[in-house]
């Protein structure tokens, strides 16, 4: 079939023979080449190569997709604190203070570095920045984002990347964006925006050539990298295209170069307009040039904020120059950090390092500029506070989501289902060999079937729920954090995982498991006579 556009420029060719499986599929999606997919002008012929075979999650034309984008920027975001603490209560009852009268800004198509020392009080900083401090945490001071004091709305209207990676790790990285599209995105985005942004994502984010990789396992199958766990996780934060991200550590753990290649990844997204505050560890200076501003904490107190080169200076002032050749990154870190056995001189430079801080030419460079963004947001409201206007999921769309996925992991699992079905014929056999000619119709006899009924119905009972009591301490970590992220509620998550489990509870115990034992226990006890429930009580 051969098409011309209407300026008689080149046509579009497309063979009839194009293959798009469905969801049965059983090719392997993956054989795709990558270079079948790369971008062309609007004056190249577009060919779809009939031996290719797609699945229904690829775009059917993606150099289009690639030429029109995936939709507009996102909204500028204007994050200011100011005189912010945060205290957490002791197990003693005592209050401590991990931040201490933290002021800042963070402008649209800014990348924002914390830094300090471990104990600082960075990521205590960042999450309550980003409204998500756990129970019990008291938080002072002022927060404004885009003129609004910060609440609810933070965890639709910005990202947070921790720096632990949760994932369910039977699922492909394919299966884990359409799901979190699923449960993320606007209800109403139709199903074309989203496979769209989920292709836009795995290209942008170099994931597109393990698409079909499953995130971790132990059957000896590919998975992904660190790299891209933490690429997997910067894309599932971008699926609703935020203006405002965190992230927590995000190199932690990746080589230089990984790591390199991940913020050269946010400094992309900070370009498109976004803003940017992560807290980082001991980067490198090439790494450290990629970001335009750094807060240094020290003891929850601001010990500098500025650019990174200005902070050379500022500290070279104090008396402390960084020598050559050293990273002025490191040499900042062992300035604030507490030294082993002379704590109390440690903690009397930091109080002295902040202190002039306070008093420097850039604290009130900065103190004027919070004071004149607050005083906008107070009195003259000149720039428009936007805001979202985001529908959520409805209630059966995101059990039905979570459902799916609980049922792939079932499904991804068969070792689990292989064990279980060994360990009912080892059950079986081992109250069989117990039974052996005990059948009699005497009242022995009868006792003795009531005793194999007994281990049947507690075998069937118990075994199942010590799987469950298994399962949810080990979901604990993943359920709590997107509950915190507001993609579903308990009650859902409930529902869809007792669902999901009716797969194995019905099947095994009744289905397989039952059958099994009585088979095994008749088998070896010689025969099983009909016995009336009135004889069992005799």
């Amino acid at each position: 079939m051969s098409s011309s556009n209407g300026n008689g420029g080149a046509g579009l060719e497309i063979e009839d023979t194009t293959k798009i499986p469905s969801l049965n599929n059983s090719s392997n999606p993956s054989s795709i080449a990558d270079s079948s997919y790369e971008l062309a002008t609007p004056a190249d012929p577009i060919i779809v190569d009939p031996g290719i075979t797609r699945s229904k999650y690829d775009p059917l034309y993606p150099e289009v997709e690639e030429l029109f984008g995936g939709g507009g920027s996102p909204a500028p975001c204007t994050l200011v604190w100011r005189d912010l603490s945060v205290h957490v209560k002791q197990k003693d009852g005592r209050m401590k203070r991990l931040v201490n009268n933290v002021s800042g800004i963070a402008k649209p198509g800014s990348l924002v570095a914390l830094m300090g020392p471990s104990g600082a009080g960075k990521t205590t900083l960042m999450s309550a920045l980003a409204n998500r401090v756990p129970v019990g945490t008291i938080t002072d001071g002022e927060i404004s984002m885009n003129g609004r004091p910060v609440g609810d709305f933070m965890h639709r209207e910005s990202g947070y990347m921790h720096q632990d990676d949760l994932f369910v790790d039977n699922l492909t990285v394919m299966e884990h964006l359409t799901i979190m599209a699923r449960l993320r995105m606007d209800r109403r985005t139709t199903t074309i925006a989203r496979r769209r942004r989920v292709n836009q994502l795995l290209r942008q984010l170099a994931l597109y050539p393990s698409r079909y990789t499953r995130i971790g396992g132990l059957d000896g199958r590919k998975t992904l990298s660190g790299g891209e766990r933490k690429r997997l996780a910067f894309a599932t934060e971008l699926l609703t295209d935020p203006g405002l991200l965190f992230c927590d550590e995000p190199t932690t753990g990746l080589d230089s170069f990984s790591a390199q290649k991940l913020v050269a990844l946010l400094r992309a997204n900070v370009v498109q307009g976004k803003t940017i505050i992560c807290t980082i560890h001991q980067p490198s200076s090439e790494l450290m040039a990629l970001f335009d501003s750094l807060m240094l904490l020290a003891e929850g107190r601001v010990a500098y904020a500025g650019s990174a080169a200005g902070a050379l200076g500022f500290f070279k002032s104090l008396g402390y120059h960084c020598p050559l050749m050293y990273n002025p990154t490191d040499y900042f870190i062992k300035v604030l950090a507490m030294t082993p056995g002379s704590e109390s001189a440690s903690r009397h430079a930091v109080k002295s390092i902040c202190d002039r801080f306070a008093v420097s030419d850039a604290a009130k460079e900065l103190d004027m500029e919070i004071h004149l963004e607050f005083h906008l947001i107070e009195n003259e409201d000149e720039r428009p506070r936007t805001t979202r206007d985001f529908k959520s999921p409805f209630f059966f769309t995101k059990l039905l989501w979570l459902i799916y996925r609980y049922l792939l992991i079932v499904i991804r699992d068969p070792r689990i289902q292989v064990v279980r079905i060994v360990q009912k014929l080892a059950i079986a056999l081992t109250a069989g060999l117990c039974f052996i000619g005990t059948v009699r119709l005497t009242q022995a006899g009868i006792q003795d079937v009531q005793g194999a009924l007994f281990i049947i119905i507690a075998e069937n009972t118990f075994s199942p729920m010590y799987g469950v009591l298994h399962m949810f301490p080990e979901e604990f970590p993943l359920f709590t954090r997107e509950l915190g992220a507001g993609l579903y509620t308990t009650p859902i998550y409930y529902i869809a995982r007792m669902t999901a489990l009716m797969l194995e509870v019905v099947e095994h115990p009744h289905a397989k498991g039952g059958s099994s034992d009585q088979a095994g226990w008749c088998g070896l006890a010689g025969s099983c006579p009909t016995v009336s429930v009135g004889d069992l009580y005799i």
